[in-house]
């Protein structure tokens, strides 16, 4: 390989265990999600399941890139083949992924998340001696033994939690670069010995992120609340708390287990006129309506700073938040958003404050509009990783 390409011939391969066509229905689609800054003129995402995506929404995700879409063996398959991901069995399924090399011959690999993928990228590492960075999306220390316990609370996820962190060990400790989209991730890395690693917090809407540049109340107050649905991020009190006030109307959007429990509740509160549910909204279209709500409001005891948070704190919304049951997220303190215990008056009392005091209500949402562009803007975000590309690119 030349020792440095033109930028416009770079080529990038994205192993990730994600279903593409999942993340697409969800409506999360973000312009150059996978090639920042159109830093890559080629971009292989090679996906680690069956999935077949729609490649003209994906393109989206890539930018100007020329992109190509490849499958490897379903992981799943995989795990059972090779006894829970042993690390020597796993290297018969790299095979498919060294044929690719040879043939993309990209100069970075980049992974989303640490599962297998990332052990291919340092199977890959070894072989070739082609650079990787690995960006790490939740603490899953967190989910198989905090408060997010439920969701591997079984003994299969578990066992098979454990198997994935051993082989995330290897491709953690060999990636050129890991990059923990929020703080805490950083206690996961340091437990396993990692120590090369940056803070990057995600890209969020580079295109449709507006400012609110009016505080003003209309007759009935609009507030949004936005997330995953299930036992971990069930907002249900703040349900019961917008019952409580009157000239309220609360949109709902997300899906999950949890759904059908969160229009039961309506229903029990009788305020069917005033919640409104969408399953999804894309991800430009829900960017570009945030600024006419007048307030963003979610529970999640999840140890994190989610893309659904960040958009309404890089709107300029007020956001109203729980104290979750552990530790807290050092991002999201009172100086940026409001933190009340997850019960029905912690969130009436709450709302009652932001609607009464525009001075309040104004300050908060400039304060949290201030503090994010200059932290988590999409041009500061997407900059960052163009310059932490730019850099491997130069070394090669």
């Amino acid at each position: 390989m030349d020792k440095v390409k033109h930028k416009s011939s770079l080529v990038l391969m994205v192993i990730i265990p994600d279903i593409l066509s999942d993340i697409i229905n969800k409506g999360e689609v973000i312009n150059r999600y996978y090639n920042p800054g159109n830093f890559f003129g080629e971009v292989h995402i090679v996906l680690t399941n069956n999935d077949k995506p729609d490649i003209n929404v994906v393109q989206k995700m890539v930018g100007t890139a020329k992109l190509y879409i490849h499958n490897l063996t379903d992981d799943k398959i995989v795990f059972f083949l090779s006894l829970g991901w042993e690390s020597q069995l796993l290297k018969f399924w790299v095979r498919g992924a060294l044929r690719l090399v040879r043939n993309i011959q990209p100069q970075i690999i980049r992974c989303h998340g640490a599962s297998v993928n990332i052990f291919i990228a340092a199977y890959i590492k070894q072989k070739f001696n082609i650079p990787y960075v690995a960006s790490m999306h939740t603490n899953p220390d967190e989910y198989v033994h905090g408060v997010c316990h439920d969701r591997v609370g079984n003994f299969i996820r578990r066992f098979v939690a454990n198997a994935r962190k051993k082989i995330a060990r290897i491709g953690l400790m060999n990636a050129d670069l890991v990059m923990p989209v929020y703080s805490p991730i950083v206690p996961y890395l340091k437990n396993l010995g990692v120590v090369n690693y940056e803070i990057c917090y995600n890209v969020i809407n580079p295109e449709y992120i507006r400012v609110k540049d009016n505080y003003s109340l209309g007759n009935t107050v609009k507030i949004i609340s936005v997330g995953r649905q299930f036992l971990e991020k069930n907002p249900d009190n703040l349900i019961r708390a917008v019952a409580q006030i009157k000239n309220i109307e609360l949109t709902v959007v997300g899906d999950g287990p949890y759904h059908q429990h969160l229009i039961n509740v309506v229903d029990e509160c009788n305020i069917q006129d005033r919640v409104v549910f969408h399953k999804s909204i894309p991800n430009d279209q829900l960017c570009g309506i945030l600024p006419s709500f007048d307030i963003f409001a979610t529970h999640t005891e999840c140890w994190e700073i989610s893309k659904s948070v960040l958009e309404p704190l890089l709107t300029g919304l007020p956001v109203l938040l729980n104290k979750r049951k552990g530790l807290p997220v050092e991002e999201l303190t009172n100086d940026i958003c409001i933190l009340v215990p997850n019960t029905v008056e912690g969130y009436r009392d709450a709302l009652v404050k932001l609607i009464n005091d525009q001075d309040y209500r104004e300050d908060l949402g400039k304060l949290a509009y201030a503090h994010s562009q200059a932290n988590w803007s999409p041009k500061i975000t997407e900059e960052k990783f163009v310059k932490i590309y730019k850099k491997i690119v130069e070394g090669l």
